[in-house]
């Protein structure tokens, strides 16, 4: 026989191997993934932390692209980027577990998101301490789940809202809750209502969102003065306790946000970043709740967590004040700061506000690069990870000038390493003054119809974070 002869024969022989090789752990493979309960095709089993095909989610698209696809990177090895194997892809250092949790830190998970939309006005809706005074008897105890969500008169939520708001380009949803409205006396949550933000979290779930859910407008469990903060700390063990166990099981696409905007309400410092005692107890019930929910076990122990500065406040006050909490996990903690700047012409109502916004005008620029560039200075550059929690200019009939603030802005938090969430309150029509006052319009979503109110916007939001 022919030496080249031989030397294909040889070839021929390898390439075989390799091949039947290759076929046997396709099979090892995939007949563990059949075992743990996801079913052939992609089709996941009703567990939210069950690992589905090549290391994505149960009900979830093995292909996990994120956002518009604008800015996927085929994710076929899981959230993020991991490997079927748990290695890590694009990025992600963290490993999938038998619970199908991926152990990300708090900057990954960030640069997972393109950016976030809110569900507000919705689950948080209230009256204040004494209930929904034109609901039932006026108080919450007997008022039902559907009047604790629509109180505001926005619509119940459907799935089919958190798949609009995937199918526009949002990557991550955040749920604001209020609790206070659920509680009995001895604070323990009504179970209907808890089944109530479960099916809502699930929504977003079925979606394949990040996902953040929070403590809102519950500023009547959670005092920062002196006199008051004992019973706060009492009050943020027994609230997280029982929000963390219901979803320990979740993977680490949800997220806990302690506190939503912790200040003391019509005080002289309520939006100046607080006085010192203040920021102090603030920072002892951030603590609290880190301890709290690493104590619940679970997929909690690795769980990212959100903290915000005093009243989620950008100004230098606040963030210069902040203190992060330690954690028995390493790098799972994110700093939560809210900003509609520039103050006339994102928030002001009445005199004082503008329409314009020009972004080759410094002065309408400035507000927002010199909060973000204090952030980056006082935590990013340390490695501490920041989310713009809350953001959104109101509808003054002035689309172009918030088109271009909406794309000036993402882009130039990305370009610090900052998320935004979209502050979205179902308001989506031109600002208006209502017998109780002004109503905010920061709706991008029109939930009634579940269709996007305002696409110009939209379309800006993703050119400037893509």
């Amino acid at each position: 026989m022919k030496a080249k002869e031989k030397l294909f024969i040889i070839k021929l022989t390898a390439l075989v191997l390799v091949s039947l090789i290759a076929v046997i752990a396709i099979i090892i493979r995939f007949s563990g993934v059949w075992s743990g309960g996801v079913l052939p095709g992609g089709t996941g089993s009703s567990e939210h932390n069950v690992p589905g095909e090549l290391g994505g989610f149960a009900g979830s698209d093995a292909q996990n692209d994120v956002g518009d696809g604008n800015n996927s990177s085929d994710n076929t090895g899981g959230v993020h980027g991991g490997s079927a194997d748990g290695g890590a892809g694009t990025g992600t250092t963290g490993s999938f577990d038998h619970d199908g949790f991926s152990a990300i830190t708090a900057t990954e998970w960030l640069e997972a998101i393109r950016i976030g939309w809110s569900l507000g006005n919705t689950l948080d809706a209230h009256d204040g301490p004494g209930g929904f005074t034109w609901l039932g008897d006026g108080t919450y105890t007997n008022t039902s789940v559907l009047e604790l969500e629509t109180g505001w008169s926005r619509p119940v939520t459907q799935i089919e809202h958190f798949t609009a708001v995937k199918e526009a380009g949002f990557n991550a949803v955040r749920i604001p809750v209020t609790w206070f409205k659920a509680c009995d006396a001895d604070l323990y949550i009504r179970d209907d209502w808890m089944a109530r933000v479960k099916e809502v979290v699930d929504y977003a779930v079925d979606n394949d969102l990040y996902i953040i859910i929070n403590t809102h407008h519950d500023d009547v469990l959670f005092r920062l003065l002196d006199d008051e903060i004992d019973e706060s700390k009492s009050n943020i063990i027994k609230i997280w306790e029982q929000i963390a166990e219901v979803f320990k099981d979740y993977n680490e696409k949800l997220a806990f946000e302690g506190l939503n905007e912790p200040r003391t309400i019509g005080s002289a410092a309520e939006w100046r970043g607080g006085t010192p005692e203040e920021q102090n107890n603030l920072n002892i019930l951030n603590q609290l709740f880190v301890d709290t929910v690493r104590s619940t076990g679970g997929n909690n122990a690795q769980r990212i967590l959100i903290v915000p500065t005093y009243a989620a406040s950008a100004n230098e006050t606040a963030q210069r004040a902040f203190v992060l909490p330690a954690d028995t996990a390493e790098n799972k903690l994110i700093v939560s700061l809210h900003m509609y700047e520039p103050w006339s012409f994102a928030l002001r109502t009445g005199e004082g506000s503008v329409t314009e916004w020009d972004v080759d005008n410094p002065e309408d620029t400035e507000p927002i690069t010199r909060f973000i560039d204090l952030a980056f200075e006082i935590f990013v550059s340390r490695g501490i990870p920041v989310l713009m929690g809350e953001m959104g200019a109101l509808n003054r009939g002035n689309l172009e000038a918030r088109v271009a603030w909406a794309e000036f802005y993402t882009s130039y938090a990305g370009s610090k390493d900052i998320t935004c969430f979209w502050w979205d309150n179902a308001s989506y029509w031109i600002l208006r003054r209502l017998d109780w006052g002004w109503e905010q319009t920061f709706g991008l979503l029109d939930r009634e119809n579940i269709e996007i109110a305002h696409p110009q916007i939209i379309a800006a939001l993703m050119r400037g974070t893509s």
